[in-house]
């Protein structure tokens, strides 16, 4: 018997509860010399799993306020609160608001990579939860959560949505609904990576689409679209199109990281 449960049965008043939690930390001892904590960004010996290193921290760069309320997109001054960028202005998008946990840049670049294409999954709960916190003004009035989805032959190859696991651990956090199949990507597009803007809008022009069972539940609803990137915001905009004419009331997008120069 281990030697950390020694002195629980030695204890008649412990209760069930106080035994669960010593056993757990048992438990987690023992992971950790099996298993010692690494940094998931450069697997580097660090103090606690599922978390960074400090070279890596620095090298993630949180959005916070002040930011374009409807872009997200950080502003080098304070212009005030609610205060809407040019950008925003002159081209609004389809959805209504765009929150980001970080730029797409340094740490955030590399931890995209390991999730994406190096199935790296144990990374998705910490995104998820930077995502949760970023995401916290526009998932209070939220009804559900909806990932950006994979062409089904794409998702064969990968084995997961990247997207959908970032959704399904903000679900869990925030307590709002999780609905991965409402909806679709009926039609294969090409990578969207190296592509000029113009050509991003085209390539996933009438990607999406809501199947016709899901329209019900998505009628008159507050979606939040849940991916990992935000560059051009070709695929969210033509995401959000889609739910729009599905009958969605409002669409927000949540991703862990967008392509975001400061502006004046």
């Amino acid at each position: 018997m281990p030697v950390w449960i020694m002195p629980a049965i030695a204890r008649p008043d412990l209760t069930p509860s106080a035994l669960a939690r010593l056993l757990g930390r048992g438990a987690g001892r023992l992971i950790d010399l099996v298993l010692p904590p690494r940094c998931l960004g450069c697997q580097a010996p660090t103090a606690s799993h599922a978390g960074l290193c400090v070279d890596c921290w620095q090298k993630l760069t949180l959005i916070e306020r002040p930011f374009c309320e409807r872009l997200g997109i950080p502003f080098v001054y304070d212009h005030g609160e609610g205060m809407v960028s040019a950008q925003a202005i002159a081209s609004p998008p389809a959805y209504g608001k765009a929150r980001a946990a970080a730029r797409y840049e340094g740490a955030a670049i590399d931890l995209v990579h390991r999730l994406k294409y190096g199935d790296r999954v144990d990374i998705a709960p910490f995104m998820g939860r930077l995502m949760a916190q970023a995401g916290r003004d526009i998932l209070g009035d939220a009804d559900m959560l909806v990932p950006v989805p994979l062409h089904r032959l794409r998702l064969w190859r990968r084995r997961f949505n990247q997207a959908a696991l970032l959704a399904r651990e903000i679900a869990r956090r925030s307590g709002v609904a999780y609905e991965p199949l409402l909806l679709a990507r009926p039609r294969r597009t090409a990578h969207q990576v190296g592509l000029s803007r113009n050509e991003r809008a085209r390539n996933v022009q009438g990607a999406f689409a809501v199947p016709q069972a899901g329209r019900p539940a998505i009628a008159g609803k507050r979606i939040v679209l849940v991916d990992d990137v935000l560059t051009s915001g070709a695929t969210g905009e033509a995401a959000a199109r889609a739910l729009l004419r599905a009958g969605a009331a409002n669409v927000d997008i949540l991703v862990f990281a967008r392509v975001a120069t400061p502006i004046e």
